[in-house]
């Protein structure tokens, strides 16, 4: 199976960001991605701290969702991307929500970022309301992607109960803030994810203005499968049950653990 990673730096201009994405899905429509990855935030960029995310965000049957949905039909291929939802009862903030539309345009399930990025000075938590904390995992052609988004690379926690799960793919749109070794941060716990978890990691970040870029597909050995520098782009890689089978045998450290996530949700494992 395919998975297409695309890189862009969202605009503040909704039918711009389309254009893109739609754009560079096309582009790599000939290789026939069974999943496209679309950065966090791909609807609207977060903006300076006293921009409101709640007077631009959409309920999930909304503009921006109808426009992935019937990509996601033209293309028949699962597409995963980050937008700001509306939070019913909080008229000050909004849900950082990603959204997975399958090749019939059905919306297959949405996560809702459960670790809001409250450090490096930024308090994401003053514009946004954080979802609960249940895994969330789409099976897809024999895989069963778990889905993560940016801070929560940083919470080991959550990837280990998705892998708990069953999940032999991590997906993680983002849009990892540039700054003094953050980078180096992003590089490394991307990889950290895959190797501890035995698992592909899909990592697809926002590029210029205030994003780090370095969108990677990273396989259960920590080995980068493909990847992209800071320019927008797309990069496409392939994963391979049979490789997650091989490392997990060559290297069972999920059955080696000396304590189980015995329901798939985070609250089990505190």
């Amino acid at each position: 199976m395919h998975i297409a990673l695309l890189q862009f730096a969202a605009a503040p201009d909704k039918d711009a960001n389309l254009q893109a994405i739609q754009r560079l899905a096309r582009d790599v429509a000939v290789q026939r991605p069974a999943v496209l990855v679309c950065p966090e935030a791909s609807m609207f960029p977060f903006g300076s701290p006293e921009d409101s995310l709640a007077d631009v965000a959409e309920p999930l049957d909304g503009p921006f969702v109808r426009t992935l949905a019937d990509l996601a039909r033209e293309l028949e291929t699962v597409i995963v991307a980050g937008m700001f939802e509306t939070a019913e009862g909080d008229a000050e903030r909004a849900y950082n929500t990603l959204v997975v539309l399958g090749p019939d345009g059905k919306l297959l399930s949405t996560y809702r970022k459960i670790h809001l990025y409250d450090a490096f000075g930024y308090r994401e938590s003053d514009k946004l309301v954080a979802g609960d904390n249940d895994p969330v995992l789409v099976d897809v052609d024999g895989h069963r992607l778990g889905l993560l988004t940016c801070y929560d690379l940083r919470f080991p926690e959550l990837a280990r109960a998705l892998a708990g799960a069953g999940a032999d793919v991590l997906v993680v749109p983002a849009a990892w803030m540039r700054g003094p070794l953050k980078e180096d941060h992003w590089t490394t716990l991307v990889r950290a994810r895959a190797i501890e978890n035995t698992c592909y990691v899909a990592a697809a970040d926002q590029c210029g203005g205030a994003s780090s870029g370095c969108s990677m597909l990273v396989d259960p050995m920590g080995v980068v499968v493909t990847s992209l520098g800071e320019q927008v782009g797309v990069a496409v890689g392939e994963i391979s049950a049979e490789r997650v089978a091989e490392v997990r045998t060559r290297n069972p450290t999920l059955k080696h653990r000396r304590f189980a996530v015995a329901k798939p949700t985070i609250r089990d494992i505190f």
